[in-house]
């Protein structure tokens, strides 16, 4: 089935299943886009001690900011 085709079915669906479509499809994107980013940043070098370091390293940047203005 190709594309057109499809679009015709959606534009012939109630307004209540477009949205219900839209919101699967959404979801879907979603979970794409997760799963690339997890992808992106699965690594074996960095550990929760690591990555608490970085965090509180970065908060602390950020309130020194804060306090400064």
């Amino acid at each position: 089935m190709e594309f057109r085709q499809i679009l015709e079915l959606v534009r012939q669906l109630p307004k209540k299943e477009k949205i219900r479509l839209s919101r699967e499809l959404e979801k879907e994107v979603i979970d794409l886009k997760l799963t690339s980013l997890l992808k992106a940043f699965n690594t074996d070098e960095l550990d929760e001690s690591t990555i608490n370091q970085e965090v509180e390293q970065v908060r602390a940047e950020l309130y020194a900011k804060q306090k400064a203005k």
